[in-house]
């Protein structure tokens, strides 16, 4: 029961915030309701509850090792969306703060998942419930990326429809019930229909990426990310992608369980360098620094991918990085969306000398910056040298290389922007919309909180955190 509040809670709010009658007070239900949210996954995170293997949803060791980022994230998120729904005043914020708390429901019902069908049903609501907020800004630019996102997103849940039909028939082919939990569906073992599971695989593979935005399923995050407020791009770039990187694990247990697990492992090897160098050509290019971040995902879902497909070793850094690349995007966000306020612009070529204009935020950029490209003592540093060890452990040191040959890149690609838009003399246009955007504590600390969590990650990691990886470690790769 305590786990499912992760689910009621938020959606209560939701649903109280379609009828909340004022504007001003509204936005308020979303730090409320996320504290509460926070403290419910932390209690589970220290005391976590017994679940039965065959429940439809459970706090279990994977929930355990994901979900209190998500909700840690959503909370810094709802604390900067006071202030920036107080300066919207223009917009009716109902629909908004409605669908933002259902998006935090929603995202704890899908990281609790553990049947197929309830998964889906979840991921497909986030879909359906982000909507509004990428529409939020009502522009002609924001209304294409909306419907990209919508179509591309769509496209990729019935690929996992499709993918989760072709797991059942593999269970029924192979004398099964047709049981769409992962527990059934991983006792079966080698009875499921091999040429089953592959198609099975490679459609979900395809429908869960495409929420992840692997490359090349990944054309819907540079519009949408470019379009929406900061706050909903960090929910995206730090949940949403989140929820389908735990689905990928899910499936990829059963996929092992079948003996295919070695076919399993090279896609994601496959997909996971090929996004990271896809992200790395595009950061080397583009001169928008909202789309910057979201080839910065792409990256980091691929640096997920690669993570997943490297063994025991592979997955615990990877959730490691789940944590990392949550809170540091997040910080990143946030105060991009600053400094996209204040300057008026988001291109190189319309912004420069932001950190004459939005020191703090400047700052916090520069260092989110550093930090989300493996700069120690972040969190990012720790679990990709992790993924690296464990690239060296499995005997694969041409992905090691390849690895650390896209990170380099990206490097490049990243500091080129961030530093022409920081550096030099603000531009006109800058300075005067710079006079009408104060740097208040409201929107600093939000951001300075995550960046903190990064490095406190990295210096610190709690012993929580590593055996609560460890145990879904366990989960996904059961001692015969």
């Amino acid at each position: 029961m305590k786990a499912l509040l992760l689910v009621l809670l938020p959606l209560a709010g939701a649903a109280l915030a379609a009828v909340w009658p004022s504007d001003r007070t509204r936005p308020w239900l979303l730090p409320v309701v996320g504290v509460l949210h926070v403290a419910l996954s932390l209690w589970l995170l220290f005391v976590p509850p017994p679940f039965a293997s065959t429940a439809w949803f459970a706090f279990d060791p994977l929930a355990r090792a994901v979900l209190p980022a998500v909700s840690l994230l959503f909370l810094a998120c709802a604390a900067y969306a006071v202030p920036y729904l107080g300066v919207r005043a223009e917009r009716s914020n109902r629909v908004f703060v409605a669908t933002f708390l259902a998006v935090l429901g929603l995202l704890s019902a899908g990281h609790g998942a553990r049947h197929l069908g309830l998964l889906w049903i979840a991921t497909e609501g986030v879909t359906l419930a982000a909507v509004p907020l990428i529409h939020f800004n009502g522009t002609s630019r924001a209304f294409e990326a909306t419907w990209k996102y919508l179509l591309v997103g769509g496209t990729g849940i019935a690929l996992s429809l499709l993918g989760s039909f072709a797991l059942g028939y593999a269970s029924l082919y192979g004398g099964g019930s047709g049981d769409l939990t992962v527990a059934a569906l991983a006792s079966q073992g080698a009875k499921l229909s091999h040429p089953w599971v592959l198609a099975a695989w490679v459609l979900l593979l395809a429908g869960y990426g495409t929420k992840m935005g692997l490359a090349p399923m990944h054309t819907w995050k540079p519009d949408a990310y470019g379009e929406a407020p900061g706050i909903v791009g960090a929910l995206l770039a730090g949940g949403v992608t989140t929820v389908a990187f735990t689905a990928v694990l899910r499936v990829r247990e059963v996929v092992a369980a079948s003996g295919s697990g070695a076919i399993a492992d090279r896609t994601l090897l496959a997909i996971g360098l090929f996004s990271m160098l896809v992200s790395a050509l595009f950061l080397l290019g583009t001169r928008d620094f909202k789309r910057m971040l979201a080839y910065s995902s792409v990256e980091h879902m691929g640096i997920l991918a690669v993570g997943a497909a490297l063994g025991a070793a592979g997955v615990y850094a990877a959730l490691f990085h789940v944590w990392g690349n949550s809170l540091t995007k997040g910080a990143l966000f946030l105060s991009a969306g600053n400094i996209r306020r204040a300057a008026g612009a988001r291109t190189m070529d319309e912004v420069s000398g932001m950190s004459a204009i939005t020191p703090h935020s400047a700052a916090i950029f520069i260092t989110g910056m550093f930090a989300v490209t493996a700069l120690p003592p972040f969190g990012p540093f720790f679990s990709e040298l992790g993924i690296v060890r464990a690239a060296f452990g499995a005997d694969r040191p041409g992905t090691a290389a390849m690895f650390l040959g896209c990170l380099l890149f990206v490097f490049f690609g990243l500091t080129r922007l961030v530093f022409a838009i920081v550096d030099g003399r603000p531009r006109a246009a800058s300075r005067v919309t710079g006079q009408r955007f104060p740097e208040t504590m409201s929107v600093i600390v939000p951001p300075l909180v995550l960046l903190g969590f990064s490095l406190w990650l990295g210096l610190a990691t709690p012993a929580v955190l590593t055996e609560a990886w460890a145990g879904a470690v366990a989960q996904l790769f059961p001692t015969p």
